[in-house]
């Protein structure tokens, strides 16, 4: 599987919590179609199927995530 560019996957982060917090306080249907375009490249970034893990995979893809954290297995 090809992976995103560090840099490309911050910056979809950086946007998606943005735009969850416009969404919380503005919630207007450009600000949702928005989040639901990022949303939707995160999870083609990361290989995954919703948005709960395609940031958790994501966030483990960045320079600095610990290799060691367990919060991708299932028990």
């Amino acid at each position: 599987m090809l992976m995103a560019h560090p840099a490309v996957l911050r910056n979809l982060l950086e946007q998606y919590d943005t735009l969850r917090i416009l969404h919380a306080e503005n919630g207007t249907p450009d600000v949702r179609q928005r989040m639901d375009d990022i949303a939707y490249t995160l999870c083609v970034s990361t290989g995954t199927r919703d948005v709960d893990a395609a940031l958790v995979v994501a966030r483990h893809q960045l320079p600095g995530a610990r290799p060691q954290d367990d919060s991708l297995l299932t028990a």
